[in-house]
């Protein structure tokens, strides 16, 4: 992804040598601030040293200098494109949690003994750069944190400082940087989802919506003032401050975006309003289903659905393309909360129909937490519908679709 300096890959191998034991298990940082100066030093540690087990959460980008085979054994709390053919290869297995359910895991049979990480230096000492989500939670119980230092990460961390960190090298430049991530342009089918989306949306709600371009496409939409309360912070928030729809500060895990996202939280974070926070607070479903300060519209995508209105976003067909993350966490608040649990998707993908008899994959979120289903032909409101009822409203929704080619 970046360009090695192999200078600073001979310190980082030296200084982790001193670290990782044998048989140890390590925890390698979230989202898009994962720490990828690491990967190439710790895989020949890890294969020096024998038997370690290594911990991953979400991987937003490939990582090809991280060496599958130095480690007796690899497993992701989320999962994410970075790692799609390794989890699909068996060489990564991922472990079925949302993200409410990943302290419990790494507080219990997933604890690591060494958390590395990136982190940025600030007022009073280093904090996380692009994301708190669970390494926060590590750090305060008192797994020991090392980490590279970063001077173009941004200043994101609504916490603070870090009880201590063991500095492993400073790094700048690409290789400091969170990992980039541009959105393609929406297809005709996402701005007719979105509209439909924005319609549903009151003002003052707050809002929570994920990566990819029908996101993007739903909060280009709305023109109602909002708050933001998700589980990323992606590029159209950024849109939404400057076009004066932003309210308050936003709130989020981890942040999932291009350089331009990034320059923006670092400025919120400079001025001593960080955005992203721990899961513990982010993904709290009870918090989210509070109403307070406004009803949670909870907009999230999937790859099918089946007629009872279950919901899977893991995978079809054998793929890891997809993965639990915050979806059935904010889909149960809002649907326990006064807000809306709304589930869009297009009525075909790649000439299938994603309404189904039966999925595909796993169940990601129950039918009793979908609220409301967005095709590009309209909207099903599934609120206090029987069973039959709710297969009738879906049927009808997708009366308008061809026959698919199976």
């Amino acid at each position: 992804m970046q360009t090695r300096d192999e200078h600073l890959d001979r310190i980082l191998e030296r200084a982790l040598s001193e670290l990782v034991r044998p048989g140890a298990r390590v925890a390698l940082a979230d989202a898009c601030g994962l720490p990828y100066a690491l990967a190439a030093p710790l895989s020949r540690v890890a294969a020096w040293a024998g038997g370690v087990r290594l911990v991953l959460g979400w991987v937003p980008g490939p990582a090809p200098e991280l060496d599958p085979g130095a480690f007796v054994d690899i497993r992701t709390v989320v999962g994410g494109p970075g790692l799609r053919g390794l989890v699909e290869a068996g060489a990564v297995h991922r472990v079925p949690a949302p993200l409410s359910a990943t302290p419990a895991l790494l507080a219990g049979p997933l604890r690591p003994d060494l958390l590395l990480a990136t982190v940025v230096r600030g007022p009073g000492g280093y904090r996380f750069g692009a994301e708190a989500s669970w390494m926060r939670g590590l750090a305060e119980a008192g797994v020991p944190v090392a980490a590279v230092v970063s001077s173009s990460a941004p200043h994101a961390d609504a916490g603070p400082p870090l009880p201590e960190v063991t500095v492993l090298g400073e790094v700048g430049g690409p290789a400091g940087a969170p990992c980039p991530i541009e959105t393609p342009p929406p297809t005709p089918e996402d701005l007719a989802i979105a509209g439909h989306v924005a319609s549903l949306v009151p003002a003052g709600a707050r809002i929570q919506f994920g990566p990819g371009r029908l996101s993007a496409a739903v909060v280009a939409a709305l023109d109602v003032p909002v708050s933001v309360d998700s589980g990323l912070l992606t590029d159209p928030v950024v849109d939404l401050d400057a076009r004066g729809l932003l309210r308050g500060t936003p709130s989020a895990t981890a942040l999932h975006g291009s350089p331009r996202l990034y320059d923006w939280a670092d400025r919120f974070g400079r001025s001593g309003h960080g955005v992203v926070r721990p899961v513990e607070y982010t993904h709290d479903v009870s918090r989210l289903a509070s109403g307070a300060p406004g009803p949670l519209v909870a907009v999230n995508t999937a790859l099918e659905i089946d007629r009872d209105g279950q919901v899977n976003v893991e995978g079809v067909a054998g793929s890891a393309a997809g993965m639990i993350g915050g979806h059935p966490d904010f889909a149960a608040a809002a649907a326990r909360g006064p807000g809306l649990s709304v589930m869009a998707l297009p009525a075909t993908h790649r000439g299938r129909r994603t309404l189904v008899d039966r999925l595909a994959g796993p169940v990601t979120t129950p039918s009793h937490d979908v609220d409301v289903v967005v095709t590009e032909h309209g909207v099903a409101d599934l609120r206090g519908l029987g069973r039959d009822e709710r297969r009738a409203a879906l049927d009808r929704l997708w009366s308008h679709t061809a026959t698919p080619h199976e």
